[in-house]
């Protein structure tokens, strides 16, 4: 069972062989969500499935209050129920090992792999190297808006294996050392000195800074546990890593950061999916800059 990554070696090894496994090409666009799909059709790992983040990944028009959303923000979370409903749908039991890529530096493939372990799915694997990888490697592709098999199948929730906190909860231990809020939006953006996306610019107070793409190497693949370790062992300066609370502008970039400290051995910790975009909109908030 494969948990954290797959290579390109182990995947090819997997397509080949008879095995329950879906593969899943995350690719999106924040600024073009007609991209994603576009993108896909181009050309993706035979036999993957499009999975969209505005159609898929996210839920638009619901909120928490009314139970059909699970947080606020650009990309707000669908309730596990009809994530689950999803997955189903598209063959997709608790028995699927479930491999998931996009060619984004992993920013949309994490939050799929990030979901299913929401919905207690363990055997769910980030494709190291993404679809860059695939193809240097020779591996096959194919073109089209056609998908792999989507046999409906059961997918029954288990118990969460992450923890998703609220804009509540994060308010709640603001500035307390049992929280250590980590933002991986671009320095820029965390500065307070661009926003492209949201009403107001700037950073939650106290926040740490590391910018997703730092997890990877030259080639796009995961920097080695002993470097990802002494990374954060360095931007952590002593806090203890089961405090931190990772977030983003709108929850999805965010989880390569959540990868990265469990590729490093330091656990798994807590995603406040409403990030930047719920708190930024959410009146009387404080905000820091620089």
């Amino acid at each position: 069972m494969y948990t954290t990554l797959i290579s390109v070696a182990d995947l090819a090894q997997l397509l080949s062989t008879p095995t329950d496994l879906r593969v899943f090409d995350c690719t999106s666009d924040l600024m073009n969500p007609a991209l994603g799909p576009q993108q896909f059709a181009e050309t993706h790992i035979a036999g993957a499935t499009h999975a969209s983040l505005d159609e898929h990944l996210s839920t638009h028009g619901g909120s928490v209050a009314a139970g059909t959303a699970a947080c606020g923000g650009r990309h707000p979370l669908p309730t596990r129920e009809a994530f689950a409903r999803w997955l189903g749908s598209v063959g997709v039991s608790n028995t699927t090992q479930v491999v998931v890529y996009d060619r984004n530096g992993v920013n949309y493939a994490g939050r799929m792999w990030w979901m299913l372990k929401w919905c207690g799915h363990d055997a769910v694997a980030v494709l190291n190297g993404g679809l860059q990888a695939w193809t240097a490697a020779g591996q096959p592709l194919a073109t089209g808006a056609a998908t792999g098999e989507t046999t409906a199948r059961t997918f029954a929730l288990a118990p969460s294996l992450v923890t998703l906190v609220d804009t509540a909860a994060v308010v709640g231990r603001l500035g307390q050392p049992a929280q250590t809020v980590l933002d991986a939006r671009g320095a820029p953006r965390y500065r307070g000195e661009v926003e492209p996306l949201d009403p107001i610019a700037g950073h939650i107070p106290g926040a740490l800074n590391r910018p997703f793409p730092t997890n990877l190497d030259d080639n796009g693949l995961f920097k080695s546990a002993e470097q990802l370790r002494q990374e954060f062992d360095v931007l952590l300066a002593g806090r203890d890593p089961a405090s931190v609370v990772h977030h983003c502008g709108s929850g999805v970039s965010a989880v390569p950061n959540v990868l990265a400290m469990e590729l490093a051995g330091l656990g798994r910790q807590a995603l406040y999916a409403g990030s930047w975009s719920e708190w930024s909109n959410t009146p009387g908030l404080p905000v820091e800059r620089g």
